[in-house]
């Protein structure tokens, strides 16, 4: 039986997506804002898309670097009171235990289990958006989440996002094995 289809308009329905705590230095102090759009642009790039008004976005332009940060699911609160208020009204950097690397200006979060290091490469201005590219320059990983040296995401339990219903959402069951499964139909 074929399914259906009903038009929902032009929306965006790339979701859910990975949670993120975008850190930055702000007139010399780390602050946090919870960021859901972010994307690769090549394995060793990622962008960011965050609206004009950030304060965070001031402190990524002055020193042209920037983290992402991937809390777990148990960090959902603090996670969500980091898009809530404005850094420039709370001191979001207290919330935390900062940590920096090479860069030295990236500020990045202790707790999250996963950590990457970025220097800014290119901006594109939007009319409301900014648009930050960063090359990463360097990840962090808690120890107890790897696994053959990669993170193992059934430890990590990662915050996802859907805008659909602006939830909160945890990662389900892995599935198969990525270059591998569709081996099966591709000999056929």
């Amino acid at each position: 039986m074929t399914a259906v289809k009903h038009e929902l308009g032009p929306k965006n329905c790339l979701y859910p997506m990975p949670t993120t705590l975008v850190g930055a230095l702000v007139n010399g102090k780390p602050n946090y804002i919870t960021i859901a759009h972010v994307g690769i642009m090549d394995p060793g790039t990622v962008s960011l898309g965050m609206h004009k008004s950030h304060h965070t976005n001031a402190g990524i332009r002055e020193n042209g670097t920037f983290s992402v940060n991937l809390p777990s699911e148990d960090m959902v609160e603090k996670t969500d009171y980091c898009g809530l208020l404005s850094g420039r009204k709370v001191d979001k950097g207290k919330l935390f235990k900062t940590f920096f690397g090479k860069l030295r200006t990236a500020p990045m979060i202790e707790e999250c289990p996963v950590n990457l290091e970025c220097r800014l490469v290119r901006t594109v201005d939007f009319p409301n958006h900014d648009i930050f590219m960063g090359e990463v320059v360097a990840a962090f990983c808690d120890e107890d989440i790897l696994a053959d040296g990669a993170v193992d995401f059934s430890r990590f339990k990662p915050l996802l996002f859907t805008m659909g219903d602006a939830g909160y959402w945890g990662m389900g069951d892995r599935l198969a094995d990525a270059w591998s499964v569709g081996k099966k139909l591709k000999y056929q």
